[in-house]
């Protein structure tokens, strides 16, 4: 007997139905999200850069208010060069070799604190690169507590740790220490330590070591293949982060402030010496000078570390 098919009558499909009010919501919605996305970098850039845009603009103002413009001059920039600072009357003048004399114990920090932090970050970068030793992940990690606490904790916490080994100095020796260039150098070493190590690391994570090996295979000794081999080819790191070192401490001013003493006064101390009673209108034009050079230096790094990535790819 034939199998019969059994028939079930079609059942008619129901018409899609639209919600054209969600659907305007919706568009609407991701118009201003592409709208929010594009003006996002425009608001924070803007945020960044104008008030340091209009720092350096009231550097050019011809008048002793740091708010309203009264003209464009160089007044002030020949005043902090060539002259005295002065906040516009005759019984507030500063000389101009107090600032240049913050200059010079700037660089003199600076550059000690530099070619310590960059020889002692470059041995740490090849220890934790390529050795292998107890509390290895421990020393990666504490590696960046400078880079990411507060300065002024970094501050506090050195300045402790001075007084402390003074008093146990005084105490066992009858010598009383007291802060002044050795603290300030040591504290920036302190810090500057960390920015070193990561920027060689970082060349040293995408290095062949092989190249090291065929060195060794040749004949080199350690000493031989790390200034033939190794140096040379990371020589671009050590400079980038040597820079970077370089102008975070310049610039520096909080940790510097703690572990300051008599005579031992930088240019980011001296500014802040000025803001203390009166905003002079030199002011603007130290503050100037030194975000010019801030940038420069940076900007250095920043080549140099792109040219190491252009020379990987």
């Amino acid at each position: 007997m034939a199998d019969q098919i059994i028939r079930t009558p079609a059942t008619p499909r129901k018409a899609l139905e639209f919600d054209h009010g969600k659907i305007r919501r919706d568009l609407l919605i991701r118009r201003i999200g592409k709208l929010g996305l594009y003006f996002n970098p425009v608001f924070a850039y803007f945020f960044l850069w104008a008030p340091i845009v209009v720092l350096v603009l009231f550097s050019f103002n011809d008048g002793g208010s740091v708010s309203i413009w009264r003209g464009f001059t160089f007044q002030w920039y020949e005043n902090i060069l060539t002259n005295a600072i002065s906040a516009g009357t005759e019984a507030a003048r500063f000389s101009t070799d107090l600032m240049l004399n913050a200059v010079r114990n700037s660089l003199i920090v600076s550059i000690t604190s530099t070619i310590l932090s960059t020889v002692i970050g470059v041995m740490v970068s090849l220890s934790l690169d390529r050795g292998r030793f107890p509390g290895k992940s421990v020393l990666d990690a504490i590696l960046y507590l400078p880079v990411i606490i507060p300065e002024i904790t970094q501050g506090i916490s050195l300045a402790i740790f001075f007084k402390v080994v003074f008093d146990f100095v005084e105490a066992r020796t009858g010598m009383r220490a007291t802060t002044g260039f050795g603290t300030i150098i040591i504290a920036h070493v302190a810090f500057s330590i960390s920015y070193v190590t990561i920027v060689v690391r970082a060349r040293l994570a995408d290095m062949n070591p092989r190249l090291e090996e065929a060195a060794r295979d040749l004949g080199a000794n350690e000493w031989q293949t790390f200034w033939r081999v190794t140096f040379p080819l990371i020589l671009p790191g050590v400079v980038a982060g040597a820079l970077l070192a370089f102008t975070i401490s310049l610039d520096d001013f909080v940790v510097t402030f703690f572990n300051a003493g008599i005579g031992t006064t930088t240019l980011p101390i001296f500014v802040y010496g000025l803001l203390k009673t009166r905003v002079p209108p030199e002011i603007n034009a130290i503050s100037t000078l030194m975000l010019l050079a801030s940038t420069v230096l940076v900007g250095v790094s920043l080549i140099l570390q792109g040219r190491n990535a252009a020379q990987r790819g």
